[in-house]
């Protein structure tokens, strides 16, 4: 009997109701986290006043998050391989939501700092297991623009994080926006009854009878009937000698790996450092702290467009050339950003900025997906993305160190643009273009 995979039949359906379905239901998971994730940089300032905070520890309220995003995606990926991406998505999220509504309640810096560390693992599971789910549920000419502009989700959380702050801190204070951040738990049980089990990860478990059951649903769903397909008709790539870490590490995708790990470190040095500073930046140069944070929440609007934009780009120009592109852009953006005089060049640089640092970091979720086969393929995925945490962490840091040493304004966007050439470099020279290959041919097993 002919065995067919599950490309060649979501490739043969396409773009269906089906894909957006899981791409809205991942997505909306990303906007709350990011929310969550987000609401600390719209608060800095009064938090810093309150509890009487040095430039460093001003620096650091955006960074334990962080710590808390490493071992999210250490352990989320792991999880999500043994357990499935549904049932790993909910429990993170509802992980983040039930411990950022309490910070409304903490009055020192060290309780904030445990909270956000806590919470942060909700955000650093949940983002790997979207990419992952989204690499497995798209057609192959449009996985690119899933896997990427998914994370405009993520950036579309900043943006609303910002807007509810600038109504809700100088009326209600600081501490209302971690209430509003709590609610997401609802979600929970949304995602529990409507989000479907990746099909790769059930076949990959030896569970074809479920997968079957879910590729019919697909099937009805996009074309309103299905094929009538039995127990051994579809093809099921041979199980990898090693899996988890070790397997990630193994001679085959050692080289992947380091790049990828080393693309993601600088890149998050830039968006979480720049993220994570930019409000309090502003409202430090003289802008005020509605016109400082107004900036800020456009920049986020951009970045959406720039996770939008890659994903189209990341399908027609390859994956490859889309990274390099999007790290040059980067820092050619925040050069400007950091030689700007006015008001309104502020705003255009730092919509630039935005939008070109959001395009690098989106455009290599593709290459963190397709690194990797489906039996190991999110542990791959966290882990990279886990050590770019690090960089994620030391980036908001060590820019309160830089600015203590007196740089200035230009000064620190300088710090921000070598991180984003190092990434350039790296997949100029160690990146392997995946462009158009199926899943399965990406593993290394002809589809």
């Amino acid at each position: 009997m002919d065995k067919i995979s599950i490309s060649e039949i979501i490739d043969e359906i396409g773009l269906s109701k089906y894909t957006f379905k899981i791409y809205f239901l991942i997505g909306l998971a990303l906007l709350f986290s990011g929310f969550d994730y987000m609401v600390v940089s719209y608060t800095m300032p009064q938090m810093t006043k309150e509890w009487a905070l040095s430039k460093v520890q001003t620096g650091s309220l955006a960074s334990w998050s962080l710590i808390g995003l490493m071992i999210g995606g250490i352990i989320g990926g792991v999880i999500s391989d043994r357990i499935g991406r549904k049932k790993t998505l909910a429990f993170f999220c509802l992980v983040f939501s039930l411990l950022t509504f309490p910070i409304y309640f903490v009055h020192s810096f060290e309780a904030f700092a445990v909270l956000r560390i806590l919470s942060g693992i909700g955000f650093g599971a949940i983002i790997p297991v979207a990419v992952t789910m989204l690499s497995e549920s798209s057609p192959t000419k449009n996985r690119g623009y899933f896997t990427s502009s998914i994370m405009s989700f993520y950036v579309f959380g900043w943006v609303v994080a910002g807007i509810a702050a600038i109504y809700i801190v100088p009326t209600f204070g600081w501490r209302v926006c971690y209430l509003v951040g709590g609610l997401p738990i609802v979600y929970t049980f949304i995602l529990l009854f409507l989000l479907p089990e990746s099909c790769r990860w059930l076949l990959g478990k030896g569970r074809e009878d479920e997968a079957i059951k879910e590729i019919k649903r697909m099937e009805i769903t996009a074309k309103g009937r299905a094929k009538d397909y039995v127990s051994g008709s579809l093809a099921s790539p041979p199980s990898p000698v090693k899996v988890g870490i070790s397997a990630v590490f193994s001679a085959d995708y050692r080289k992947t790996t380091m790049a990828l790990w080393i693309i993601y470190f600088m890149g998050s040095v830039v968006i979480y450092g720049i993220n994570g500073w930019l409000p309090t930046l502003l409202v430090g140069k003289g802008y005020g702290l509605v016109k400082g944070y107004s900036f800020a929440v456009l920049q986020n609007v951009f970045g959406m467009i720039g996770g939008i934009g890659t994903g189209y780009a990341a399908d027609k120009i390859g994956r490859r050339l889309n990274v390099i592109f999007g790290w040059i852009f980067t820092a050619a953006a925040i050069l400007l950003l950091g030689v700007a005089l006015n008001q309104w060049q502020v705003v255009i640089c730092g919509t630039l900025v935005g939008l070109a640092m959001n395009w690098g970091l989106s455009g290599t979720q593709p290459l963190l997906a397709e690194g990797y086969p489906t039996e190991f393929r999110t542990t791959g995925v966290s882990w990279a993305q886990a050590f770019g945490r690090v960089g994620g962490f030391l980036g908001p840091i060590v820019a309160g160190y830089v600015q203590q040493l007196g740089v200035g304004f230009t000064g620190i966007f300088i710090f921000f643009a070598i991180p984003a050439v190092i990434a350039a470099f790296v997949a100029l020279f160690f990146i392997t273009e995946t462009k158009g290959k199926s899943i399965e041919n990406i593993a290394g097993v002809k589809a």
